[in-house]
């Protein structure tokens, strides 16, 4: 028997799923919970064997299940958990296996109205495996080799930090002030953001310019996916 805790903050979608694991002879639903607090209580009072979590739930509605996932791992390491979205949404598939994928799940909330396929993903994650739903592999690709293919992976995270400040349109003085660094700091930053960038030596306002429209064009890229 594959013990399930099920933890969405729509009614008919905690409903649904629950009616659909109850009709599997070995599948038991031992908890339903509405929110990150609730699921948190009943992986304590219950520890399944798989938690289905909703990726966004109150009180936030932003990364909930993740961060259960997280905590999971340490306070009932034995406890599997597959976290479903609306959405593809690549950083948050990044944090559920940034610490490993055994016992692990990302899928999209389409896949629950296909009996067979939730089953399935309950059984592997339980027996320790992973299930990745296709269209989260396919943009976690796409997002690395986006990621290996622009010259701003070269950048460190401070760099990038700088950069990001530059796009904004503000001066050297100003980005001193807004990240707690000298303006020195900052033209050190700035002249390895160039050279990194491969930016042609031009005047250095040209050389800024280029450098901002690069760091936007990546924004716009990846929020376009």
């Amino acid at each position: 028997m594959i013990r399930v805790a099920v933890a969405d903050d729509d009614l008919l979608v905690r409903e649904g799923i629950e009616h659909l694991l109850n009709t599997e002879p070995e599948i038991e639903v031992v908890a339903v919970a509405t929110n990150r607090q609730e699921l948190i209580d009943a992986i304590e009072r219950e520890t399944p064997d798989v938690v289905l979590t909703d990726i966004r739930m109150p009180p936030e509605h932003t990364n909930e299940g993740v961060e259960v996932a997280q905590l999971v791992r340490t306070s009932s390491p034995k406890t599997a958990v597959i976290v479903v979205s609306h959405y593809v949404e690549p950083e948050y598939a990044l944090a559920l296996l940034s610490e490993g994928t055994a016992g692990r799940g990302y899928l999209l909330k389409e896949r629950l109205g296909n009996r067979e396929q939730l089953i399935s993903a309950i059984r592997q994650v339980a027996a320790g495996g992973s299930v990745i739903d296709p269209e989260v592999v396919e943009a976690l690709v796409h997002a690395r080799t986006r990621e290996q293919h622009s010259a701003l992976h070269r950048l460190t995270s401070r760099e990038r930090e700088v950069l990001g400040e530059v796009a904004t349109g503000k001066s050297n003085a100003e980005i001193a002030r807004s990240l707690f660094i000298t303006k020195r700091a900052v033209e050190r930053h700035i002249g390895a953001i160039f050279a990194k960038l491969d930016l042609p030596e031009e005047r250095v306002a040209s050389r800024r310019v280029l450098a901002a429209l690069l760091f936007l064009g990546e924004r716009r890229d990846g929020s376009s996916e």
